[in-house]
Parts: structure tokens; C-alpha cells; sequence
């Protein structure tokens, strides 16, 4: 279901929901980049079944949600309390596909009181940190567009005229040509076989209905300090990620199992960007759902 909200700076913001609305607990979901928050409408049935109010919301500038011009990533913990106020849930589990990772992240740093457990699906690692090169085992559109982001907005708008055209109309049978030399073989399998790029473009092309300024943000918010620092995470967190993605490299997610102090880790050999959620999703959603017992249930 789509529901419009409004953020507490008058914003209106593109929310999915799903699974059981009068839940307790929400399972919030943060989608890639681009896309908005119905690229999470298969996890309904899984929500349903483990009693959970599933959450999406589609970052600013993407399908119906306002721009927040100069966003970092930690702006969208205010977002989500505002979300959760509004549906009067206290609780949640968070989880990050993609760029929707440092999200998650920032959601277990800015508000450990309300989030349980937090999972990261082949998350974006941080720019600009020594002991990580954001840009090394990536596939060659991702470091051609990582390149042209760190320029800035100007050159990197010059650049989506030449280049994002063809998502406005993506048809569904055409992820894996758009994504040329960013997926390796089973990621293929996953986005023909297993549905997801049907999902995948339905997505995009909801998400830059208004516009591309959601990708513009989201491009220029990794290439700069997220506004908090993983090292001080205080929730459980896991951390998935495939040997075989070239849209986010392995090290991305080494360097992330490396910084947040009560972490686990699950390296999958064999897998891609896309294969992981699709062939490890019970196995993700069962790692995430472990620490709900733990918590203490409000009456």
C-alpha cells in the first residue's frame, strides 16, 4: 500500500507499507540506488508471516518524495521517526540493500533505543576512508559515475543527460543489458529467472517519475561523510555481502565488518550483487528476526 507522509520539516514523503499494519514491531527497508521503496513489495508475505509492519520509504527526490537538497545519509533517521510516530510503532529491525545500506547503518547508530538489529545487503562502505578504496574491484559504469559524483552536482548532472535517459522507460527485460559489465553470471540468472528485473525496473522507473534528483542526491551523499561513523554502532548488525559484486566490492563489506564493534559476518563466496538477496533471503530475514526475543515487549 501507498501512503503519503509528512516529515517534520513539511516535507511529503512516499511511504510502502505492508505485512501485519497493526504490528508492534516494523521492518523497515531501505532500497538502492535509484529506486524507491516498492522495490520491497515481495517482502510483504515475509513480513505477514513473521508478524512484522513492513516499512519502505522512498528516499527524498525519488518517486513522491519532496527533494532535501544537500540530504547526507544520516538525514534519514529523522525521516524514519517521523514515519514510525506517525504508524505509533516503537520498534523496528532495519535493513540496507545497496546503497540502502549506509541508511540501515544509520538508523542502528541514531536510534539504538528503538532499533533492535540492523542487516546490510551488499552496502555501500564509506568514500574517503584510508583503509578503504571505494573504487577498487569496481565494474567500469560504477567507477565512471563514482568519478563523475566526486566532481559534484553540475558535472554529474551533465552527465545522467547522457547516460540515465533510457531508465525513464525501462522496460522489465531489459536490467541486464543496462547493466553491461556490472554483474557477473548468477546475477543474471537472479534478474531473469528469479524475477528481480522485472522488480528492479518497475522501480526505477516509479522512482524518477518527478524527476532524477533522488539518483543526483543519492550519488553526491556517497561521496561524502555520512554523519555518524559505523565504529559507533551499539545494535547487532549484519553485514552480507558477495565475493562476485561489482556494483559494491567485496571490500566494501570487509571494511564495514571491520568498523562496527558487535558485528556478524556473512562473506558469501559465489555470490553477486543481486544473487545475494535473492537466494539468501529466509536465510537473511531469519539472522534479522533473532534478536526481536531479546528485546523487551512494551504492553
Amino acid at each position: 500500500m501507498h501512503h503519503l507522509m509528512t516529515s517534520r520539516d513539511g516535507r511529503q514523503l512516499d511511504v510502502i507499507l505492508g505485512g501485519v499494519l497493526e504490528a508492534k514491531t516494523a521492518l523497515v527497508c531501505h532500497h538502492g540506488t535509484p529506486s524507491d521503496g516498492t522495490i520491497w513489495d515481495s517482502w510483504h508475505m515475509d513480513a505477514l508471516q513473521n508478524d512484522l509492519c513492513l516499512v519502505a520509504i522512498s528516499r527524498p527526490g525519488y518517486a513522491h518524495s519532496d527533494r532535501q537538497k544537500g540530504r547526507s545519509v544520516s538525514c534519514v533517521v529523522a525521516d524514519v521517526e517521523d514515519v514510525l510516530d506517525e504508524l505509533d510503532i516503537e520498534h523496528f529491525l532495519t535493513i540496507g540493500w545497496s546503497g540502502g545500506g549506509p541508511h540501515a547503518l544509520a538508523c542502528a547508530e541514531g536510534l539504538p533505543h528503538r532499533c533492535i538489529a540492523a542487516s546490510v545487503l551488499a552496502g555501500v562502505g564509506p568514500h574517503g576512508e584510508p583503509d578503504l578504496d571505494s573504487m577498487s574491484d569496481m565494474g567500469p559504469e560504477n567507477i565512471e559515475h563514482k568519478k563523475i559524483a566526486i566532481q559534484g552536482e553540475g558535472p554529474l548532472r551533465e552527465w545522467a543527460k547522457q547516460n540515465t535517459s533510457s531508465w525513464f522507460t525501462i522496460a522489465d527485460d531489459a536490467m541486464v543489458e543496462a547493466l553491461g559489465g556490472l554483474i557477473p553470471e548468477i546475477d543474471v540468472v537472479a534478474l531473469n529467472d528469479h524475477g528481480m528485473g522485472a522488480i528492479w525496473a518497475s522501480s526505477i522507473r516509479r522512482s524518477l517519475q518527478h524527476g532524477i534528483d533522488g539518483y543526483i542526491d543519492d550519488s553526491l551523499v556517497f561521496c561524502k561523510p555520512w554523519g555518524f561513523r559505523p565504529d559507533d554502532i551499539k545494535i547487532p548488525v549484519t553485514i552480507w555481502q558477495g565475493d562476485l559484486d561489482l556494483m559494491v566490492p567485496f571490500t566494501h563489506g570487509q571494511w564495514l565488518i571491520n568498523h562496527i564493534p558487535d558485528v556478524t559476518s556473512r562473506l558469501e563466496l559465489g555470490h553477486g550483487h543481486i544473487s545475494l538477496i535473492v537466494d539468501k533471503k529466509q536465510e537473511i530475514l531469519s539472522d534479522l528476526i533473532r534478536h526481536r526475543p531479546s528485546f523487551p515487549t512494551m504492553d
